[in-house]
């Protein structure tokens, strides 16, 4: 008799089997308990793990909290960039964090999620700080399992991927495409994993593409991923440095560009 154990997280699923515990219903019971009103939240949103971008945008009174977010969790702010409205949740760290909230924010309103988080470097495009359109991520974590069946990769959306390149070569900062490595501990990123990412091409390392990118599959809706590379995993003394305000101005350069493309071609404006 076979000795070998399957994987727990990869037994007994069924992808195309609907979920019972569901967010309309989590946010609708949030709403009664917390007096939030039913209104729509901004139609584009962003993920911020780090929290640099909102912080900044706080620190100059452009973040004003949504009434309408019903959350347990999460406070959401609106802000407004080069004509845009966007909602934005800071400190959003992890797939599993990620996730939960990208489902939240698709019944709230949301037409278009993009996530921008800070990586460490893997295959190197220059000296950081430089942004990446994750194109494709690595499953190295356990959310993404319970949306898509086993795989390497979780694959953006390829129009979305193409709008997003076609935009960013306008705004004048240092953007490539490429692989991401998603994983759930990122203090255990030992030389052998490294080197078995820098194999594969794989040009940076987070924590939540991977999953973003299955639930955006399996729930058909679009999300992308931008990774802005800071650092070098803390090896030397001197990493981390993401530029002026914390990298917020950069970053919002290659979000307000995104939304625009996607507005283009997607979101109804001409």
């Amino acid at each position: 008799m076979s000795t070998e154990r399957k994987t727990p997280n990869l037994t007994g699923k069924d992808y195309a089997a609907a979920s019972v515990f569901e967010p309309a219903n989590l946010l609708r019971e949030a709403r009664r308990q917390k007096g939030v009103p039913q209104a729509a939240i901004p139609d584009i949103c962003l993920l911020d793990p780090d929290g640099d971008i909102l912080r900044a945008l706080r620190r100059e009174g452009r973040a004003t909290l949504a009434p309408a977010w019903a959350c347990y969790h999460t406070e959401l702010y609106e802000f407004d960039e080069d004509g845009i409205r966007f909602g934005i949740i800071g400190c959003a760290v992890g797939a599993p964090f990620a996730v939960l909230l990208a489902e939240e924010l698709f019944v709230s309103g949301c037409r278009f999620l993009i996530s921008m988080t800070s990586a460490g470097q893997i295959v190197a495009q220059g000296a950081p700080p430089y942004f990446v359109v994750i194109d494709r991520a690595v499953r190295d974590e356990g959310t993404s399992y319970h949306y898509l069946p086993p795989g390497e990769f979780a694959e953006a959306d390829g129009a979305l991927i193409a709008a997003a390149m076609g935009a960013l070569g306008e705004v004048g900062l240092a953007v490539y495409q490429g692989a991401a490595w998603t994983t759930d501990a990122p203090f255990r990123e030992t030389e052998a994993a490294i080197e078995r990412a820098r194999a594969s091409n794989v040009l940076a390392v987070e924590m939540e593409a991977a999953a973003l990118y299955a639930f955006a599959r399996a729930r058909e809706k679009p999300v992308l991923c931008l990774a802005h590379v800071t650092n070098r995993m803390a090896v030397d003394a001197g990493d981390f440095e993401k530029g002026e305000a914390d990298g917020a101005d950069a970053s919002l350069k290659v979000i307000a560009a995104v939304a625009r493309a996607w507005r283009r071609r997607w979101g109804g404006e001409g």
